[in-house]
């Protein structure tokens, strides 16, 4: 396994008080679309670059990023190959969270391909965690996706389960008195891009949602709520 950190330092009072790291996971091939996602262009932007801001603006620190199918130049961020990243999301997880500082309490791990979703999902989770939470879960309408917020002291269980191309779902499934529930439906949707008609329909609602600034300018360019 490589690790490669690049000026991955928190500087800020409330990051090292509450070292809470990102994960993103964009090991995949994209078979579908023709070539990694994590290279895919959205709307003018790298899906990683994406995932790497929706992680770092909603607040988490050091971000990790896991590749496989390709190798990413990433500033700013520590980058972890996958060697058995062709096993599926259980080996990334685990690389993921096992490149993380000692320091870190808890993690956010969020998928390279939902760049609909934006950093104030992450900020409500972290919030749920700042509240007690030890496993914080994105809902939208109710139905429990992605990113997901673990405390340190859970990673060992999710790993135990995560085999396969799954992650954090069956332990989930198997502790739902551990999980918390985050509503986000408002400010976020969970859209994977898997196919070229993923990626047109997410890229017009991307250059839709930055064309119409919200009132007073504040949150512009976030995607709109599902209808």
């Amino acid at each position: 396994m490589k690790y490669v950190a690049t000026g991955t330092g928190c500087t800020s009072v409330w990051c090292v008080r509450n070292q809470i790291a990102g994960v993103l996971l964009a090991a995949g091939e994209g078979s579908r679309l023709g070539g990694p996602k994590a290279l895919v262009e959205v709307a003018g932007m790298r899906l990683v670059d994406r995932g790497v801001a929706l992680l770092r603006d909603g607040g988490t620190a050091p971000v990790v990023v896991v590749t496989g199918a390709v190798d990413v130049p990433l500033l700013g961020v520590i980058t972890v190959h996958n060697p058995d990243w062709r096993s599926g999301m259980g080996s990334s997880l685990a690389a993921g969270l096992g490149a993380l500082p000692d320091a870190c309490a808890a993690a956010v791990v969020a998928l390279v391909d939902q760049p609909l979703i934006g950093p104030g999902v992450v900020q409500r989770l972290i919030a749920a965690y700042l509240d007690g939470a030890g496993i914080a879960v994105a809902s939208y309408d109710g139905r429990l996706r992605n990113p997901v917020l673990l405390a340190r002291d859970e990673w060992a269980g999710v790993l135990a389960l995560a085999t396969g191309d799954v992650g954090a779902r069956p332990y989930l499934q198997a502790h739902p008195d551990r999980v918390t529930a985050v509503e986000c439906g408002d400010i976020g949707r969970p859209d994977d891009v898997d196919t070229p008609e993923d990626l047109a329909r997410v890229s017009r609602v991307l250059v839709a949602a930055a064309a119409v600034p919200a009132p007073g300018d504040s949150g512009a360019g976030q995607p709109p709520a599902p209808r």
